[in-house]
């Protein structure tokens, strides 16, 4: 016979919850801290990252100018920040612009098939057969240094990998049983996708942000080191790398620093969509 009380003193049993992987804990520590210097920017270290003073030109760090000043004698940790806080920002801006309108498409898409398929289908293979950085030359020569023409041609380009990523696999979910049963007991769409849709795509679409969050960094940093887009004194990881290149000799350390900060924050976006791994 069944002793029901040793049965009730036994411990639950323990739930294996999935673990962060050191790879990409490092990725979102590296992340949290970008952000919080991108949002505290050159007030961080009290000074004006515009500031000019010849006479302090190519100093190396102090207890005033913590990672020492530019040729100009401007402070290099408040342009640093200054930059982070633009490249952080036409990022964040260009991937919610991008997916946003990228997902619900791909949504639509997949959810009414036939001709309304077809036909954003070729609008996005139309977008994807012009070269990303022409777009963008092209609209930097129409507005010749501001930082909107870096947004519109990356935000433009990057659409197409949210669309095409979400229209493959809502297709797929919405063949299954689950969603068939679902509409047949006259479930909203809204409540289907909702249910059914969102856990899919959701950990690809983060995927696709994350590396199109790294790829709008690297993209404005190295039209700014071509002197396309934002222009000096703007104070951007690319254009410093522009100015500060003629010094490389005299003063490596600081060419290095930009260089540094656009390094960490595309290691820190790749790490961050590691895989998860159970104990």
């Amino acid at each position: 016979m069944t002793d029901f009380t040793q049965i009730d003193a036994m411990p639950p049993a323990r739930r294996s919850w999935p673990r962060i992987r050191p790879a990409r804990g490092l990725g979102f520590t590296l992340l949290a801290l970008l952000a919080l210097c991108a949002v505290a920017g050159p007030d961080l270290v009290g000074q004006d990252p515009a500031k000019q003073s010849l006479l302090e030109a190519r100093q190396p760090p102090s207890a005033d100018n913590l990672l020492g000043t530019d040729h100009l004698g401007r402070d290099m940790a408040a342009r640093l920040l200054s930059g982070a806080q633009l490249s952080l920002s036409l990022a964040v801006l260009s991937v919610l612009t991008a997916g946003l309108p990228g997902t619900l498409l791909g949504i639509v898409a997949a959810w009414y098939g036939g001709w309304t398929d077809r036909v954003l289908t070729s609008f996005a293979d139309a977008v994807l057969a012009l070269p990303g950085l022409l777009l963008v030359l092209m609209l930097a020569a129409i507005s010749p240094g501001s930082w909107w023409a870096l947004y519109a041609g990356i935000s433009l380009t990057l659409w197409v990998e949210y669309f095409r990523y979400t229209r493959q696999r809502a297709r797929i979910v919405m063949a299954e049983p689950a969603v068939e049963a679902s509409r047949l007991l006259g479930l909203t769409p809204g409540l289907i996708i909702r249910r059914h849709l969102v856990p899919e795509i959701g950990p690809g679409l983060l995927t696709i942000a994350a590396f199109g969050a790294a790829t709008a960094v690297t993209a404005v940093a190295a039209l700014g080191f071509v002197s396309v887009g934002v222009r000096p004194p703007t104070a951007e990881w690319g254009v410093m790398m522009t100015e500060l290149l003629p010094y490389w000799r005299e003063a490596p350390f600081l060419i290095l620093q930009p260089v540094a900060c656009l390094v960490i924050t595309v290691l820190a976006l790749h790490l961050s969509v590691g895989g998860m791994r159970r104990p």
